[in-house]
């Protein structure tokens, strides 16, 4: 990355799902002329998605890949320059901040907008990343109208699998938790609206084993903790695990004020983080609805927000100078 070594970008944007892409698009209108990271993931999480009927604008369903070309083409349409690289380190001691780009190459940036989202926790079964998003999924409200009238199950203990699980009733026939201990983590509340689900059955002390199936989840085996006992339940179409999300935030710990579970917090209802210049959108600051959409917005006003700063530092300088 040799024409960017040394340079001084008004905007730069570390990731590229749909609030990164949203705040290139919003950035580069605004003639700010914004420089993305795509990050580890290019699209995010949505590169792992299939169908998707929930964004507004596709009305018989796009591919998630696909709609994650389409952001960016909009974006670079508009004069966005996307690249491959990840931001590996950051000095946020003095404006224009320092970032080094894949350890190795160095700039500069008057703003900065982080979109580096959140990933969903996985049990690492060989046959769980095999199938995700062909009947394993980490969102119910993405993908629960897939499975009308089937069994699906729920793997997880606390208020997410619990909200995954309610959900998915609207859809499935039939939903099953398991949960590896006797006793539930979620919320009281949370607890009796399951239980009193009649669509809802527990599994306790039960782990998912395998996920079986080749191009589609087509059962699953699971194991009881206490007994060791295997067993297969032949009727499951789908699996949604729901151990809750880990936001890709750690290159920003100590730095930017965040969580007890690393979510960056922002100001009121602006995108500021504690450091002016700065702004989160996305998966990264929202642990609440984690949408395609939802993420998109917030990075539309990540980008409104550092023009505001930006216009705001140029009156400042120009008051200065005079």
């Amino acid at each position: 990355m040799e024409d960017i070594a040394g340079k001084t970008f008004d905007v730069v944007i570390v990731g590229s799902g749909p609030a990164g892409l949203t705040a290139a698009l919003y950035a580069s209108r605004a003639d700010l002329d914004p420089l993305v990271f795509e990050g580890p993931e290019p699209g995010g999480q949505l590169m792992q998605t299939t169908d998707v009927e929930n964004y507004p604008g596709y009305p018989e369903g796009v591919m998630g890949p696909q709609m994650m070309q389409d952001f960016r083409e909009q974006a670079e349409r508009f004069g966005a320059d996307c690249r491959y690289g990840m931001v590996t380190d950051v000095d946020f001691e003095d404006r224009p901040y320092k970032l080094e780009v894949d350890e190795e190459t160095t700039l500069f940036a008057n703003s900065l907008i982080v979109s580096t989202g959140a990933s969903a926790k996985w049990l690492g079964l060989e046959s769980e990343q095999r199938l995700r998003g062909q009947g394993v999924s980490a969102c119910a409200t993405c993908d629960g109208a897939f499975f009308r009238d089937e069994h699906v199950i729920v793997v997880g203990g606390g208020d997410t699998a619990m909200e995954e699980a309610t959900f998915l009733t609207k859809f499935a026939s039939k939903v099953t938790i398991l949960h590896r201990r006797q006793e539930l983590r979620a919320s009281k509340t949370m607890q009796q609206r399951a239980f009193n689900d009649e669509k809802i059955e527990f599994m306790w002390d039960t782990e998912l084993e395998e996920v079986l199936g080749d191009e589609a989840v087509d059962g699953v085996k699971v194991i009881n903790n206490e007994t060791q006992e295997i067993t297969t339940l032949e009727d499951v179409t789908g699996v949604f695990i729901a151990i809750g999300h880990k936001p890709n935030t750690d290159l920003f710990k100590g730095v930017l004020e965040m969580d007890d579970v690393g979510y960056i917090q922002t100001k009121g209802q602006s995108t500021e983080t504690d450091m002016p210049g700065i702004f989160a959108c996305g998966d990264a600051m929202d642990p609440v609805y984690r949408q395609a959409v939802t993420a998109a917005g917030t990075g539309c006003r990540a980008a409104l927000d550092a023009e505001g700063f930006l216009a705001e530092q140029e009156v400042k300088e120009k008051a200065l100078a005079e």
